[in-house]
């Protein structure tokens, strides 16, 4: 939800209000990022993010407040989430600015002709017509986030723990082990029944999941092919 959000209003402005020599970098740049491979950005996670988690937002009171049960160090459900975020998020932007530029122009002079302020004519004109790029962008994007392992292993504490929603804001700062990333974390033991049997059922779920999230996005999208955007 962070990333369509910021995703979206990236889109928006480097389609729209960006000067031109502005667009001319943000647009290499976002590609850029997006075609980054995910060890780089969870390098990036435990190098800067993870120590300043540590350093600035965990006291020490916090940290003796679990520590009968968890160590807290920085590698946590919080550092996963932001990280995650801007990894996934130039995907989404991307694919949200491609549809918007396939809105046809002679739509929003139209619009400008008839006096609507120009922020107004491409959020309800541009925007809510390349809603089938938005869903495609945003399917694209998570499904790449369900998959995600060897990032959230670097920076999430690869920890076979379930952070606990009753700690409070502790809770963010607990550190977890995401299901792809225990499929690695356990692929040396697949000669044991029990465990290769888990592991299976673990990635018949993100399977599954996956297949979910395309069955949704294809279902949000039949709705919208009366709009003229089509991905």
């Amino acid at each position: 939800m962070i990333a369509f959000v910021s995703a979206l209003f990236v889109a928006v402005f480097a389609v729209e209000f960006a000067p031109d020599r502005v667009r001319a970098v943000l647009g290499p740049v976002i590609r850029l990022l997006a075609s980054v491979p995910s060890v780089i950005y969870g390098l990036l996670g435990v190098l800067v993010l993870v120590p300043f988690i540590n350093d600035h937002l965990i006291g020490e009171h916090r940290k003796a407040s679990v520590a009968f049960t968890i160590s807290l160090t920085g590698n946590s459900l919080l550092a996963a989430t932001l990280v995650l975020t801007v990894m996934i998020a130039p995907l989404m932007v991307a694919i949200f600015s491609d549809g918007l530029r396939a809105v046809p122009g002679g739509w929003l002079e139209g619009s400008l002709a008839l006096g609507v302020n120009r922020w107004r004519t491409f959020w309800k004109i541009a925007v809510r017509t390349a809603r089938p790029a938005l869903v495609t962008g945003t399917v694209l994007a998570t499904a790449r986030a369900l998959g995600e392992a060897v990032m959230l292993a670097m920076v999430s504490g690869s920890v076979g723990f379930a952070p606990n929603p009753a700690d409070g804001l502790t809770f963010f700062f607990e550190p977890s082990r995401p299901l792809a990333a225990t499929i690695i974390a356990n692929s040396e033991e697949l000669s044991s029944p029990p465990m290769q049997s888990t592991l299976y059922a673990i990635a018949a779920v993100l399977l599954v999941s996956a297949a979910l999230l395309s069955l949704a996005g294809f279902a949000a999208k039949q709705p919208l092919r009366r709009y003229g955007v089509r991905t």
